[in-house]
């Protein structure tokens, strides 16, 4: 019980140097590398079990696993996403949960968001995304039809989705929720 108790308040700590980590690493090579998401997943387990027991430690660490990968993946098989974006929130997920990496996406989502549309203003792009994404709704909503293809270059952007994922942790480690 002394293990749990002693590891119990690094959770916190060690997920965020793992989404401070990936917001550095995405920001300067806009990638977050296998070698953090996948050692995120790796650590947590162990943890998880002294923590919380053997059984339920897994569960724990299994719900939250899955819950963060399954949040972002839609957005990565509709291209809005890259996979190491998902793979950083199932490590997250690994680590703090399946409430808080609920809590933690929403803010993600509504940070990445306000970041997207300053960007898009920024850039000029509003008006061509409005218009590209009406395009895919409608080749969504009505049978037959497809989607126009954008011109090449014709891209309003990307962000390094890690830096949004770190913000929305730290937003929701620190509010306390």
């Amino acid at each position: 019980m002394q293990a749990a108790t002693a590891l119990a308040p690094l959770v916190g700590p060690i997920t965020i140097g793992i989404v401070l980590t990936a917001a550095a690493i995405d920001m300067d090579r806009r990638r977050i590398p296998n070698w953090l998401t996948f050692g995120g997943w790796i650590a947590a387990l162990p943890v998880m079990a002294a923590i919380h027991g053997l059984a339920a430690g897994s569960l724990v660490w299994l719900c939250g696993w899955t819950v963060g990968m399954v949040l972002f993946l839609p957005f990565y098989l509709m291209r809005g996403m890259a996979a190491g974006d998902v793979k950083l929130m199932a490590a997250v997920g690994a680590w703090l949960g399946v409430s808080m990496v609920l809590k933690i996406a929403l803010a993600t989502c509504v940070i990445g968001g306000v970041w997207a549309l300053v960007l898009l203003l920024a850039t000029g792009q509003g008006r061509a995304t409005l218009i590209r994404v009406g395009h895919m709704l409608i080749a969504t909503l009505v049978p037959g039809s497809r989607p126009v293809q954008p011109q090449a270059g014709a891209s309003a952007g990307s962000i390094p989705y890690g830096v949004a994922i770190a913000a929305g942790t730290l937003t929701m480690l620190f509010a306390g929720t």
